[in-house]
C-alpha cells in the first residue's frame, strides 16, 4: 500500500507506510536531498571466545622524540609519554609501531590524517571535513557485529565530540559522551545477565516488524531518488534494521560468559572544576562500562574519542587550552608533554581493565585488538608522516605484543589490514588511491 503522492518534490515529513495487523505503520525518512532545495579459547557451548575490535583517539598529536620508544624490538624501554603503560605492568600488553604515513595529501591539519588511516580514503574536498568512506570499525563490524545486541558502541569523553566512526560521507556515527546515558544504554533496559531470564516485551515483535511492511513503499520511493539520496536511505534503512536486530537479541537467552558482570554506576553528572572538564574521571567510567559490555558480549566493535580534533580542552596544571599550547608553548613544550602524559595514563587505565578481566584461561585484553592514535604526528606542525600508533591485545595471538616496530616510512594502511585480518575477516586490501594497500604489516603479525 503506498500512500506516496505523485509529485516532483517529496514533502519532510513524507513517511513510508503499509500494513501490519491490519494496522498502518509507517517509517519515517532521513533529510533527504529531494526535501531540500538546489543549495543544499572456548565457551561452554564449544563456540570460540569472541573477538573484538576497537580504537581510541586523542587529538592534538604528541611529541615525537617524547611519545615514541628510542629502542626497537622486544623488552624496548618505554618512552617517556608512554611510561604509564610500564608504570601499570602493561608494558608487553602494547606494541609500538613508529615511521609510517599516511599516504595522501595532507589537505586539512587534525582531519586528514585521520580520514587517511581510518578510512583509507583522502578527506573529502568540497568544504566538508567529512570521510570520502566508512572508517575501519564500520568496516569490521559489519563482518563481526551482528552477532551481538549492539553492532557497535561508539563513546566520547570530551563534551560535545565528533566521531571518527564513520558510515560515508557526512554520516558519522553519533558518540555518547555522557556516562550515565551509556551506561542507560548499555545495563539499562534489556541487559539481562548470564542465568536469567530476558524480559520480552510483547511491542518487540511489532517494531521489528515494520520494516518489511513498508517494502513497497520502498522500492517505489527509490525509482525517484537521486544516487546521493538512494545511498543515504539505505543507509537509513540499515540502521532501523540494526535496531531490528538489536531487539531480536533482546529476546535471546544472554551469552554464558563467565566474566560478565555489570559495571559501576557512574555519577549523574561530572560538572567542570574551576572551568575544565572532568576528562579523567568521566573517562574512567566510560573505559568501566565499555570494559563490561565487552565482556557481556553487548557488543564486539568499538570507538572511544577521548578528545576531538583541535580539541581545547583545558587540562589540569596548564596556563591554556590544549590545542592552544601545541602551537604558542615555546621550547621543549612542557605543558604538552605533561598533557601527553595524562592522556596516556587514562589510554592505559583502559588497558589495565581490560587486562583484569579473566576471560576463559587468559584475559579479555588478549581476546581483541585496540588501536590507540591521534591526529596528526606533531601537535606543532600537523605532520601526518611519523604516524603514532598503539596496539594494545593480540586479537586471540594474531598481532604480536610487547613489540617496538620502527618502519621507514612505508604506508600505515598496512597496520589497519592486519588489524582488519586479525579480526578473521578475509580482506583482500585497505584503502583507496595512494593509501591503498593489498599486504598487512608482516612484522607486527603472528
Amino acid at each position: 500500500m503506498a500512500l506516496i503522492r505523485p509529485k516532483r518534490l517529496l514533502d519532510r515529513r513524507t513517511m513510508l507506510k503499509g500494513m501490519l495487523g491490519g494496522a498502518a505503520v509507517g517509517v519515517s525518512l532521513p533529510l533527504l536531498d529531494i526535501f531540500l532545495n538546489d543549495n543544499g579459547t572456548a565457551l561452554a557451548d564449544g563456540s570460540a571466545l569472541p573477538r573484538r575490535f576497537g580504537w581510541w583517539i586523542w587529538g592534538n598529536g604528541v611529541i615525537p622524540e617524547r611519545w615514541f620508544p628510542v629502542e626497537t624490538g622486544r623488552n624496548f624501554a618505554m618512552s617517556h609519554e608512554l611510561q604509564p603503560f610500564a608504570d601499570a605492568g602493561l608494558g608487553n600488553d602494547i606494541t609500538v609501531v613508529s615511521g609510517m604515513k599516511v599516504f595522501g595529501e595532507n589537505l586539512e591539519a587534525h582531519f586528514a590524517g585521520p580520514a587517511g588511516l581510518l578510512a583509507g580514503h583522502p578527506l573529502a574536498v568540497n568544504g566538508q571535513t567529512t570521510f570520502e568512506s566508512p572508517s575501519v570499525d564500520v568496516r569490521v563490524r559489519n563482518e563481526i557485529g551482528g552477532a551481538t545486541r549492539f553492532r557497535s558502541i561508539e563513546a566520547g569523553v570530551q563534551r560535545g565530540v565528533r566521531s571518527f566512526s564513520v558510515n560515508g560521507p557526512n554520516n558519522d556515527n553519533p558518540v555518547e559522551s555522557n556516562p550515565i546515558a551509556l551506561y542507560q544504554r548499555i545495563f539499562g533496559e534489556g541487559f539481562t545477565l548470564p542465568g536469567e531470564e530476558p524480559i520480552i516485551d510483547p511491542r518487540w515483535a511489532l517494531r521489528r516488524s515494520v520494516l518489511s511492511a513498508v517494502q513497497d513503499d520502498i522500492m517505489r520511493l527509490e525509482s525517484r531518488l537521486g544516487s546521493h539520496d538512494k545511498a543515504r536511505l539505505d543507509q537509513h534503512f540499515t540502521n532501523v534494521r540494526e535496531l531490528e536486530l538489536q531487539l531480536e537479541r533482546l529476546e535471546e537467552d544472554p551469552p554464558d560468559l563467565a566474566s560478565c558482570m555489570m559495571a559501576e554506576v557512574p555519577l549523574m553528572e561530572y560538572p567542570d572544576v574551576n572551568g575544565r572538564e572532568q576528562m579523567f574521571a568521566k573517562h574512567r567510567a566510560v573505559a568501566d562500562i565499555l570494559t563490561y559490555a565487552l565482556a557481556c558480549d553487548q557488543t564486539r566493535v568499538f570507538s572511544v574519542m577521548f578528545s576531538g580534533p583541535v580539541s581545547n580542552i583545558w587540562f589540569p596544571n596548564t596556563t591554556m587550552e590544549h590545542h592552544n599550547l601545541t602551537h604558542n608553548e615555546p621550547g621543549n613544550q612542557p605543558q604538552v608533554d605533561g598533557i601527553l602524559v595524562s592522556i596516556m595514563d587514562q589510554l592505559a587505565y583502559f588497558v589495565g581493565k581490560l587486562a583484569s578481566v579473566q576471560e576463559g584461561d587468559g584475559r579479555l585484553l588478549d581476546n581483541m585488538v585496540c588501536l590507540g592514535t591521534t591526529d596528526c604526528s606533531r601537535g606543532r606542525d600537523h605532520s601526518i608522516e611519523n604516524y603514532p600508533l598503539l596496539l594494545a591485545g593480540s586479537a586471540c595471538n594474531k598481532i604480536k605484543m610487547g613489540l617496538h616496530h620502527r618502519g621507514n616510512g612505508e604506508n600505515a594502511s598496512q597496520v589497519i589490514l592486519s588489524l582488519i585480518r586479525a579480526m578473521g575477516i578475509n580482506a583482500a586490501d585497505w584503502g583507496v588511491g595512494a593509501a591503498r594497500t593489498t599486504t598487512g604489516l608482516s612484522a607486527i603479525e603472528v
